[in-house]
């Protein structure tokens, strides 16, 4: 195919060309400037762009891409609201509350489920050594550690004995060990956290969580936390799912109307008040992780019907999925591509102008050297063949150019500003092709101008 097309006459047409752009290397080198700065804009923005990208999806992975989180509503209040007044209010539906039993009936009734992790969040404080420390307990299981990614520099995980029992153990973040053990191995000692003395078996390695991903995504420093046994906070610590005797029997001195309560300020808090306040959920997150993030959403609405039957149709809990934000970071940073792109695509289509310009007035400059060819018997398709090869070599050397100095843009902006650059062979192949592609269109007119010239005319051109 390739050897039917290239005839001994597109041969010396092509010879002919590259004899012209070689005999004029300055205005050449000129003329494929805006295909050179064209080209490298394309690669160093989109560059840039992909770097950006990539940043935030490493930021919300920390969220989670896959995951959906559900959350209990604490205070809940339900009544019909009738016009007339002094009526009585309807009372409150019961729900049992997210508990560990929702865990479980999740796992077994929903495929496509890679990993379930409750968890339960205390604020309390470190002890140790006469040093106090606020910190937040975290009770959760080993499939906490799978869903965020979280590795351990030292020690292990919770085994399956620890985790049955609610052994008296913990691991802690990386910043509770360069506090409180600076110099010595954490594993083996014993902090007291809250009002009792748990075991380090294990400490995190630091996971880097900027300022910004903190308070724009939500993120906290999990480097600063105590993660124990969910058992063991249940056991040890609190578990608002437990009846005892003495809740019972605030409940009855309640119903009786027996019972004042006291608040901090002093005031008589009423019953409703009260009862707003508390919180009745063993849990206080759950979190979720599917297999594919196209299972995100009807997984989302499977779990929403099954703890509506479950709560008895309260709505005591809301269903979080961050693969939403997800898509409105990648879409935003889609626009961006695109105006980075639509930046770059003008660049290359002023180079496609300067290259038909310049070829322009070439024709006009060589309209002796077109008349000889036709004279000697050149057909006109040699002349069109002559001119798009020399509107091509410039612009995939332009090209070529643009490429080497859109990548040394790229790397120099990663090194001088700190900003994140991701170069791919896509970007390097679009703004090629486009190059190549902008040098054979914008090569047409002139070389169909310098084929209509008259050969005798042209001899006698001055």
């Amino acid at each position: 195919m390739l050897k039917a097309w290239l005839t001994p006459r597109v041969l010396a047409n092509l010879y002919i060309a590259i004899e012209a752009v070689l005999a004029n290397k300055i205005r050449s080198l000129l003329t494929a400037l805006g295909i050179i700065f064209g080209v490298a804009a394309v690669i160093s923005m989109l560059a840039i762009g992909n770097g950006a990208q990539q940043e935030i999806l490493n930021q919300i992975k920390l969220v989670g891409v896959n995951n959906i989180v559900i959350k209990p509503i604490v205070e809940q209040k339900e009544e019909k609201v009738t016009e007339q007044a002094g009526s009585k209010k309807e009372k409150r539906k019961f729900s049992p509350g997210l508990t560990v039993r929702d865990v479980s009936a999740i796992q077994s009734a929903i495929p496509g489920i890679r990993w379930t992790s409750p968890e339960i969040m205390i604020n309390t404080h470190i002890i140790r050594n006469g040093i106090r420390r606020s910190a937040k307990l975290v009770g959760v299981e080993p499939s906490y550690f799978a869903i965020y990614d979280f590795a351990l520099s030292d020690g292990q995980l919770y085994t399956e004995e620890q985790m049955k029992f609610g052994a008296p153990v913990c691991i802690i973040g990386s910043a509770l060990k360069s506090r409180f053990f600076p110099t010595e191995d954490a594993v083996g000692k014993s902090i007291k956290v809250g009002s009792h003395w748990l075991t380090i078996i294990g400490v995190m390695k630091e996971r880097a969580v900027s300022e910004s991903s903190i308070s724009k995504l939500g993120i906290r420093d999990f480097n600063m936390d105590v993660y124990a046994p969910l058992q063991t906070v249940l056991i040890r610590y609190k578990n608002r799912d437990r009846v005892t005797a003495e809740a019972l029997r605030l409940e009855a001195m309640k119903s009786r109307g027996n019972m004042m309560i006291i608040t901090g300020n002093q005031n008589n808090a009423s019953e409703e008040e009260e009862s707003e306040k508390k919180n009745y959920h063993q849990l206080d997150r759950l979190v979720i992780q599917v297999d594919e993030t196209a299972k995100m959403q009807p997984t989302a609405e499977i779990i929403a019907r099954l703890l509506a039957r479950r709560h008895y149709n309260v709505v005591d809990y809301e269903i979080e999925i961050p693969e939403l934000l997800l898509k409105q970071q990648q879409r935003t940073n889609d626009i961006f591509n695109y105006v980075l792109g639509a930046i770059a695509g003008i660049s290359l289509l002023v180079g496609g102008i300067g290259i038909m310009n310049i070829m322009l007035a070439s024709v006009l400059e060589r309209i002796k050297e077109i008349g000889l060819r036709l004279a000697i018997g050149a057909q006109k398709d040699d002349v069109v063949q002559q001119f798009l090869f020399e509107a091509m070599m410039i612009s995939v050397s332009g090209g070529l150019l643009g490429v080497i100095l859109g990548v040394v843009l790229a790397y120099g902006v990663a090194i001088v500003a700190a900003i994140p650059t991701i170069i791919t062979f896509s970007s390097i192949l679009l703004s090629f092709g486009v190059a190549a592609t902008v040098g054979l269109i914008f090569g047409i007119a002139p070389a169909r101008r310098a084929a209509s010239q008259d050969p005798i005319a042209s001899l006698r051109y001055e």
